[in-house]
């Protein structure tokens, strides 16, 4: 079995910044991509930021130039620093991690940002 386990989620002003953490755990043969996803209120989840093999890359447009992405491979381990923050990034968001060729989901943190 694997975990996720996000961190950094909470409450910010508009413009302001936050880091979101994902470590995954347990038997763990490879990786082949981590990445955020967010679910807003009366909204689909949508996803926000990939990254895979050889560390490319993918950003949802709306977040493009204000997050970015990063993985510590030795920690298994994802980051999402979060800059520039708007109200409309208000949402849960979920960690992502293809793990042994299985999806797998973190249980989601809030990002709240005030005006």
């Amino acid at each position: 079995q694997v975990q996720l386990v996000e961190s950094g989620g909470g409450l910010v002003q508009a413009g302001g910044s936050l880091r979101l953490s994902c470590a995954a755990s347990g038997s763990i043969f490879s990786i082949n991509a981590m990445g955020w996803y967010r679910q807003a209120p009366g909204k689909q989840r949508e996803l926000v930021a990939t990254i895979i093999s050889f560390g490319r890359t993918n950003y949802a447009d709306s977040v493009k130039g204000r997050f970015i992405i990063s993985r510590d491979y030795a920690k298994n381990t994802v980051y999402l620093q979060m800059n520039s923050l708007k109200p409309e990034d208000t949402a849960v968001y979920y960690c992502n991690a293809v793990i042994n060729g299985i999806p797998n989901w973190g249980q989601g943190t809030q990002v709240t940002v005030s005006s």
